[in-house]
């Protein structure tokens, strides 16, 4: 349940609209609801603008299921991470109209309009091998009601095609950068642009990349001011935390 939703209840009770005891029903799951194996945290998209998110990794196909026919009931919107293709297909069918992202491993049901931003967001990579992680920060972003340009390839290996793409990366309120090997790009990119750059070390890479630690450390460590850094390969929080800073006001 949203603001806009709990606000058109209150003012259909106040109106004569809807009975107190239909509130109620509606109500009767208002903070969370339980379904056995999870507890749906309803009142997070109230407390944070956001809904919950389902993260799939760990979950059977079955409970990812059971949570978006559960969500579903409340006419939510909803978002699921980590889902490989077998897990959507049992989503899909019991609700054939959730999509799949598949490079992302994202699934999405919308139910709800989703209001945009006018303002977008850069999401770039330094390599074609970053790109699940890219598509993943770049699909949340999206599906929370942001314009999203994308930027892939333009690693310092190359740097001339940083260079050819700069302006167009930094026509945006928060650039999001991913990385593995070395993990330079998130600081190349901070010298050059007047936007907050959100650092995404990726697990790709050689033997002494220690899968995404070494990217990690450098990035960490960036000396360009204004670069945040999240977790190895955590496309999806560098997509929600671009969301919060573009729709701030």
């Amino acid at each position: 349940m949203d603001n806009q939703t709990l606000e058109d209840l209150l003012r259909s009770i106040q109106e004569n609209r809807l009975s107190v005891d239909e509130a109620m029903k509606t109500l009767k799951h208002f903070s969370y609801q339980d379904i056995g194996h999870t507890k749906i945290d309803n009142h997070r998209q109230i407390r944070t603008g956001y809904p919950e998110v389902i993260y799939c990794s760990g979950k059977t196909p079955e409970q990812v299921r059971d949570i978006f026919q559960a969500m579903l009931e409340r006419d939510n919107n909803v978002i699921a991470t980590r889902a490989g293709k077998h897990i959507y297909k049992e989503v899909a069918s019991v609700i054939p109209e959730v999509e799949y992202h598949e490079t992302a491993r994202i699934i999405t049901l919308q139910r709800k309009e989703i209001p945009m931003v006018q303002t977008n967001i850069s999401v770039v990579t330094a390599g074609t091998s970053d790109m699940p992680v890219a598509e993943e920060a770049a699909v949340t972003a999206g599906f929370f009601g942001n314009p999203v340009k994308r930027f892939y390839d333009v690693g310092v290996a190359g740097i001339h095609r940083l260079q050819k793409n700069i302006a167009d990366i930094a026509d945006a309120r928060v650039v999001v950068v991913i990385a593995g090997m070395e993990g330079a790009l998130p600081s190349v990119v901070g010298g050059l642009v007047d936007k907050p750059v959100i650092a995404v070390p990726t697990s790709i890479g050689y033997g002494a990349s220690f899968q995404g630690l070494s990217a990690l450390l450098g990035m960490l460590t960036s000396c360009a001011s204004g670069v945040s850094v999240v977790n190895i390969d955590n496309g999806f929080g560098a997509g929600y935390m671009a969301s919060m800073i573009n729709k701030l006001r």
